[in-house]
């Protein structure tokens, strides 16, 4: 079941809005038959318009779905042999960060493990289940991961055990394990080959260098004590920058690794809490957020280093059916961005 739009679903902020109909449709949109959470791009160059979705639904059987756009007719087409049961709700997805096809076409899910999939014409195989706590019974849920652009063996996990896990999906095997935080680790982000960053229930945005374990660089700690952070994005364009957000807060927190402590801006107009953010893959200073006001906005920061009075305007917007959960900017095809709102994805050109 899909939509077709008229003109461009970004209004810009401020500007007179283009007339329906004179350009070629800039929103499309898939119902799926349940609520999504777990929401991603596919990055290899054969493979546009592909995305997966997890289901939300609160018991163990979860599903996760392989949708494709079919540009001729302008609706999602979702394949009945590349959907698969989940156990849990993922809490991410991510295809490997493939773009020149050199791999096989892999997919990693996490929920209570990391789970590799492997994705083919007639369906999609389970490659490994990778499980870093082989001494309990419990195992502790995995709350996001990140895999490397730079080196596509290296992926990165995050638990409420207060640990990161750096694992080698090629040996299926861990390749580090830190205790990362003094709560739990709610996201994390790779900046480079070898360094990454993660926030936490303590408050905290921490780097690590992997040729350094035994120490780590607070970057940033919540202004009021023991407030969560929840998500963190790290500017793959310009790795000086990164943003994260603060439990039920309505801004997102810039910051500039050089100067830490200190937030370079704070991006204060969304009208409920931001659930999601995405920082352009093609450009330095343009980061996409959203949120519970059902508003997907786009910033320009780069006049970020002159202050601006009042704090600074979003140069795009989007409003959607409902809260917006979900957001993710494809790094191949980076004039789109994917959104999810209830049991919606929709893609909108920027």
């Amino acid at each position: 079941a899909a939509a077709r739009g008229g003109a461009a679903p970004m209004a810009a902020v401020n500007a007179p809005a283009v007339a329906a109909g004179e350009r070629k449709a800039e929103i499309y949109t898939h119902t799926a038959p349940w609520l999504i959470y777990g929401m991603n791009w596919s990055v290899r160059r054969d493979k546009q318009f592909r995305l997966a979705i997890g289901s939300f639904v609160e018991e163990y059987n979860n599903r996760v779905d392989i949708v494709t756009l079919d540009e001729e007719s302008g609706n999602f087409v979702a394949d009945p042999k590349l959907s698969f049961s989940h156990p849990y709700p993922t809490t991410k997805l991510m295809f490997v960060p493939d773009k020149e096809c050199n791999r096989p076409d892999l997919l990693a899910t996490t929920g209570d493990y990391l789970r590799i999939w492997e994705v083919k014409e007639d369906g999609v195989e389970l490659k490994s289940l990778l499980n870093n706590n082989k001494n309990s019974e419990f195992c502790a849920p995995l709350t996001s991961f990140d895999w490397n652009e730079s080196d596509c063996r290296r992926l990165g996990t995050s638990s409420i055990d207060t640990t990161c896990t750096i694992w080698d999906v090629e040996r299926e095997c861990v390749d580090t394990q830190l205790i990362a935080h003094d709560k739990e680790v709610y996201d994390i982000a790779w900046g480079g080959a070898g360094v990454f960053a993660s926030v936490s229930a303590d408050g905290s945005v921490r780097v690590f260098d992997l040729r350094d374990k035994e120490h780590s660089t607070i970057i940033y700690e919540s202004p009021q004590p023991e407030t969560p952070l929840l998500r963190l994005g790290w500017n793959k364009q310009d790795p000086r920058y990164m943003a994260t957000v603060m439990m039920d807060s309505f801004k997102v927190i810039v910051l500039d690794i050089r100067f830490p402590t200190l937030p370079v801006a704070e991006l204060q107009r969304h009208q409920a809490c931001v659930n999601s953010l995405s920082w352009a893959p093609h450009s330095s200073c343009h980061i996409c957020t959203a949120g519970d006001d059902s508003q997907a906005l786009i910033w320009d920061l780069s006049s970020m280093s002159q202050p601006v009075d009042g704090g600074l305007d979003p140069i795009l917007a989007y409003s959607a059916g409902a809260e917006i959960n979900q957001l993710q900017w494809s790094s191949t095809q980076p004039d789109w961005v994917a959104i999810c709102f209830g049991n919606k994805l929709q893609i909108l050109r920027v």
